[in-house]
C-alpha cells in the first residue's frame, strides 16, 4: 500500500486522548503522551487540533463497542475536513474495546489507521511509522513487561498534571466473575516488581506530588518482587511507599473482599498516610446471585470483613459498586441486596444494571431479567444508598478535618482539595496553599462537595504556619 500523501504540519505533532472509564485508562492515557512525547507529540486539549487522535476504549459499561464506533464515526469526518486543508490525521482506537474487537475495528471503521490492546501502547512509536503503509493491529499479551519500556514523564510534565497522581502496580485479574471482561481484555494478574513503584513513587514526589492512588484490577492481590527479592503483599509495598519523602497520602484500588488479608487490614490502621477510604465491591447480597457470579464469597463473608476492617480503622468510609438485574435475580436476591446495602452503611456506591458481555459465562445464561425491572430495582437501590452519602457528608459540617489542595477552586480567591473520605472541599484561600495538607473546618455541605474555613493563620501574603 502507498504511503499516505497528505502533509504533516511544520513543529511540534499534537496528541489528542479520549480516555473511557477507569482509573486505570486514565494512567494509561497519561502514559501515553509520555511514550510518544520523544517522538515529537505534545498534548493537546483540542481534538480539531490534533495530529494523532487516541481513544483510550472501556468495556464494562453497557454497549461499550456500539458507542465507541459512534465516536469514530464523528472522528472520522473531522479527519476529512484535516485533509481538506493538508493535515494528516492518525486515527488510534486502544483499551478494552480495541483488545476484544481487534480487527473488527479496522473492518467497520476504514478511518482508523491503529488499534493496540491495553498491553501493548509501549509499541506506539513503531506502530505509528508502520500506520504510514496500512492499517496496523497490535493486542498481543507481549512477554516483555511494558513499564520496562515507556518513557518516563519530564518533571515539568507530572507538575502540569497536578498533585495527585496514579500509579499502576497491577494488572489482570485471575477471578473470572461472571459478568466480567477483565481476564479477557487485560489478561492474567501480574503485579510489577516493588523497587519500579516506589521509584516511580520516588519521581512523582520529586516532582510534586502529594498523593498517589495505587491502581490494579485487582489491587489488593498484589504479590510483587519485594526489594530484596522476596514476595511482598499491597501492605508491604504501602508501608514501603509511606516512607518516600514528600509523599503525604496513599490510596489503593479496585479490591476484591476475598484478597483482603489481615495485614492490609492492619496497614489501614498503623499507616497515617493510608487514607480512611476503601472501595470494596460486592455486587449483591444474595448469596444465591454471588455464587452465580462466581464471586466466592457469601454476604455474610462480605459483612464480617467490614466488621474488621472497621474495628481497625474505626473512621474508615466504605464504598462498593452493585450489579442489578443479574440473569436470575429474583425479587427475594434483590431484597437480600437492599438490606446488605442497609447494613453496611455505605460512603459512596456506585450501581449498574446488568447488561451482557460478550465472551463471558454471563452472556450465556437464558433467565436474562427484564430491562424494565432492572431499572425499577436500581431506583430502589438508589433511594436507600444516596441518603447514607448524603448523611456522610452532612456528618463531617462543624468538624475540622485534613484537606490536601489540589487546584484553584470555583470562584476567584478559592482553593480546592480532597477530604481524606475523597469528598471535593472548597475553601478561601491563596494558590500558594496548592500541594499543601491543611486544617479546615467544614462549614456546609451540598450534595456532592464540602466547604470550610482553613484554621491555620494566614498572612497577607497567604503565608502561614505550614502544615
Amino acid at each position: 500500500m502507498a504511503t499516505r500523501t497528505a502533509p504533516l504540519r511544520t513543529g511540534a505533532k499534537k496528541i489528542f486522548v479520549k480516555s473511557y472509564g477507569c482509573q486505570m485508562n486514565a494512567y494509561d492515557a497519561a502514559r501515553m503522551a509520555d511514550v510518544l512525547a520523544p517522538e515529537g507529540y505534545a498534548e493537546t486539549a483540542d481534538i480539531e487540533d490534533a495530529d494523532l487522535i487516541v481513544l483510550n476504549t472501556c468495556h464494562i459499561r453497557e454497549k461499550a463497542a456500539d458507542k465507541v464506533f459512534s465516536e469514530l464515526g464523528k472522528v472520522r469526518m473531522l479527519k476529512e475536513a484535516r485533509e481538506a486543508v493538508g493535515l494528516a490525521t492518525t486515527i488510534a482506537v486502544a483499551g478494552c474495546v480495541a483488545q476484544a474487537e481487534g480487527g473488527e475495528i479496522l473492518r467497520r471503521q476504514k478511518a482508523v489507521d491503529l488499534v493496540v490492546g491495553p498491553q501493548s501502547y509501549h509499541r506506539l512509536p513503531e506502530m505509528l511509522r508502520q500506520a504510514a503503509f496500512g492499517p496496523v493491529i497490535d493486542t498481543d499479551f507481549p512477554v516483555e513487561d511494558k513499564f520496562d519500556h515507556l518513557a518516563q514523564p519530564s518533571d515539568e510534565k507530572i507538575r502540569q498534571r497536578g498533585v495527585t497522581a496514579f500509579l499502576t502496580v497491577q494488572e489482570g485479574c485471575d477471578k473470572f466473575c461472571a459478568f466480567c471482561v477483565v481476564p479477557y481484555t487485560r489478561g492474567a494478574e501480574n503485579s510489577r516488581p516493588a523497587r519500579k513503584v516506589v521509584a516511580e513513587a520516588k519521581r512523582l514526589a520529586g516532582a510534586g506530588v502529594r498523593e498517589i492512588t495505587l491502581l490494579g484490577q485487582n489491587v489488593n492481590a498484589y504479590h510483587g518482587e519485594g526489594e530484596n527479592g522476596d514476595d511482598w503483599s499491597l501492605a508491604d509495598l504501602l508501608a514501603r511507599l509511606a516512607k518516600v519523602e514528600g509523599m503525604a497520602r496513599l490510596r489503593y484500588m479496585t479490591s476484591h473482599p476475598n484478597d483482603m488479608r489481615d495485614d492490609l487490614i492492619r496497614a489501614h490502621a498503623e499507616l497515617p498516610a493510608l487514607m480512611p477510604f476503601l472501595h470494596l465491591p460486592v455486587q449483591s447480597g444474595s448469596d444465591r446471585i454471588l455464587d452465580a457470579m462466581n464471586r466466592r464469597h457469601s454476604a455474610a463473608d462480605y459483612l464480617r470483613l467490614v466488621e474488621r476492617i472497621r474495628r481497625a480503622r474505626p473512621d474508615i468510609a466504605l464504598s462498593s459498586d452493585f450489579i442489578v438485574g443479574f440473569p436470575g435475580e429474583t425479587e427475594r436476591d434483590f431484597a437480600a441486596t437492599l438490606e446488605l446495602a442497609r447494613e453496611v452503611n455505605f460512603a459512596s456506591t456506585f450501581f449498574f444494571k446488568y447488561s451482557s458481555r460478550p465472551g463471558t459465562p454471563g452472556a450465556n445464561l437464558s433467565d436474562q431479567v427484564a430491562e424494565e425491572v432492572k431499572s425499577e430495582r436500581l431506583a430502589r437501590l438508589q433511594d436507600v444508598v444516596e441518603p447514607q452519602r448524603r448523611a456522610f457528608n452532612a456528618a463531617l459540617v462543624g468538624k475540622t478535618i485534613e484537606v490536601l489542595f489540589e487546584k484553584p477552586g470555583r470562584h476567584p480567591g478559592q482553593i480546592a482539595g480532597k477530604s481524606p473520605w475523597l469528598q471535593p472541599v472548597q475553601v478561601d484561600g491563596p494558590e500558594n496553599w496548592i500541594g499543601r495538607v491543611a486544617a479546615v473546618e467544614i462549614v456546609e455541605c451540598s450534595s456532592n462537595s464540602l466547604f470550610g474555613r482553613l484554621r491555620n493563620n494566614l498572612g497577607p501574603s497567604g503565608e502561614g504556619n505550614r502544615p
